[in-house]
């Protein structure tokens, strides 16, 4: 048996679908592909085989170094990998040893702009076959697997900026690690929010992404001229699963490559360091599910069945128990959450009043100022949607926390209280103010860390405080417009 047979543990499908893969591939339609995983930052890493390799990584997947799981944004290197000391108490990782990078067949993709190319997503395992603990993906199926047999059923609406690239910034000077950001130019003026003239400004390229998220197969509903210059939005169709997760690198991924093969600079960076921009946010609706009835609807519960729940609901109207005990979990975990879903020292610039971005732990019904939004009038169309995440979320580590929240309000049976009908007025807690203050609600959260794994938050929180450590030392142009020329 191969590596893949032995631990894999491959369905039907799959092992049809590689065998597909392997077709292709002897066929001449394919000359590489991209073996890639999402990072502890759902940065896409891997390696590029030729296609005579195929059938092999298809048997024994290939190997790809474990210090990329010891890394910041930056690419430093944040953990010892070469000293007696046990690296993240994982002794598998001590000298930068390999791991294997496991493709999912059914994540195979043609690359559009990159003629010949294939893409597959990866899940990681170390050579010995056991899953690697950081691996984001396999976090974000074992807490898939609390879900007591539903279906965690989840949408995307993502903001991000489309500008046009006037200077990469390659020259020796700008090199560094991070090296010097791109010059970039806007595309529109913005400030008329749903503007078809500022959409046609737009127009050209979109088309372009359009045409390329089609093609990929991604499932494409709108696209959206946001309120900011240069700003967009665009929605997928739910997914189950690992589906909007999954969806969500290869859009990013897809968006940031064709836009620079058109002279254009994509960015999920929530808020840019440019005059007149806006911050960006990632929407995310989500539902649970049993068989083909959501569960969230008053006249479904999801224990006792789909004619239970019906009647006067404490809580919030329009939900069922389940449903109001799921979102009574969205908010008493909102805190330590957004260490996942605004995992940015930038990120928690967005939190501000009266902005259209929550600034604390509140829900209404279809209140675009509260943090979780109650939506939909019937068992397929209740949803919950949360406000709190940036673009630049892991979206495994973003849905993963948030499933883990919602179920640990229904064990609980959490109250999420009433509607905040003056979302940036009412006593609530407040969202954290920085990362920091984030990372201090996760590392206290007992009931998250339990579902999401205690040494995964230990290792995430780690990773993140070395990049606060670095910007603590850095001056800024703050202070020295403050400070340099008064004193």
């Amino acid at each position: 048996m191969n590596f893949i047979e032995r631990h894999a543990g491959w369905t039907a499908e799959q092992a049809a679908a590689a065998e597909g893969i392997r077709d292709r591939a002897r066929g001449g339609g394919l000359k590489v592909v991209r073996l890639v995983f999402a990072d502890q930052h759902g940065l896409l890493r891997g390696k590029t085989v030729t296609a005579s390799e195929v059938p092999a990584v298809l048997r024994e997947g290939t190997g790809i170094a474990s210090s990329l799981l010891a890394k910041d944004t930056s690419g430093r290197t944040v953990f010892p990998l070469f000293t007696r000391e046990v690296p993240l108490g994982l002794p598998e990782l001590r000298g930068a040893a390999d791991m294997v990078m496991v493709p999912d067949p059914l994540t195979f993709r043609m690359l559009p702009w990159s003629p010949g190319t294939g893409w597959l997503l990866c899940d990681l395992r170390f050579t010995s076959g056991a899953p690697v603990p950081l691996c984001t993906r396999g976090l974000l199926r074992s807490v898939l697997a609390q879900a007591d047999g539903l279906t965690y059923r989840t949408g995307l609406e993502v903001e991000f900026h489309l500008f046009r690239l006037d200077d990469p910034r390659l020259g020796a000077a700008d090199l560094g690690q991070p090296g010097a950001a791109p010059e970039v130019g806007m595309l529109n003026h913005g400030y008329q929010y749903l503007s078809e003239l500022r959409y046609d400004e737009l127009d050209p390229m979109l088309d372009v992404l359009r045409g390329t998220l089609e093609e990929l197969g991604l499932p494409l509903r709108t696209l959206e001229v946001e309120f900011g210059p240069s700003q967009v939005e665009l929605t997928l169709r739910p997914a189950d699963g690992l589906g909007t997760a999954d969806a969500m690198v290869l859009l990013r991924s897809a968006v940031k490559q064709v836009a620079a093969r058109h002279g254009h600079h994509a960015t999920f960076m929530c808020r840019p360091h440019l005059p007149g921009v806006f911050s960006s946010g990632w929407h995310l609706h989500q539902s649970m599910v049993r068989g083909d009835v959501g569960v969230f609807a008053p006249e479904t519960d999801a224990r006792t069945g789909p004619d239970a729940g019906a009647g006067p609901v404490v809580g919030a109207p329009g939900l069922s128990p389940y449903g109001n005990a799921f979102l009574g979990g969205l908010l008493r975990h909102a805190r330590a959450t957004s260490a996942l879903s605004t995992p940015t020292l930038n990120g928690f610039k967005r939190f501000r009043a009266l902005s259209l971005a929550p600034d604390r732990a509140v829900w209404g019904r279809d209140n675009r100022g509260a943090m979780v939004r109650v939506l939909g009038d019937s068992p397929s169309s209740t949803r919950l949607e949360n406000r709190i995440g940036e673009p630049a979320a892991n979206p495994y580590l973003y849905l993963a926390s948030q499933l883990a929240a919602g179920l640990d309000g229904v064990v609980h049976g959490l109250d999420p209280g009433p509607a905040a009908d003056e979302p940036y007025a009412t006593r609530a807690e407040p969202l954290p103010r920085s990362l920091g203050e984030a990372l201090d609600a996760l590392e206290a959260d007992r009931e998250l860390a339990e579902r999401l794994g205690k040494d995964f938050v230990a290792y995430y929180a780690s990773v993140k405080r070395a990049e606060i450590a670095r910007f603590d030392q850095e001056v800024t142009d703050w202070e020295q417009r403050e400070y340099f020329r008064v004193f």
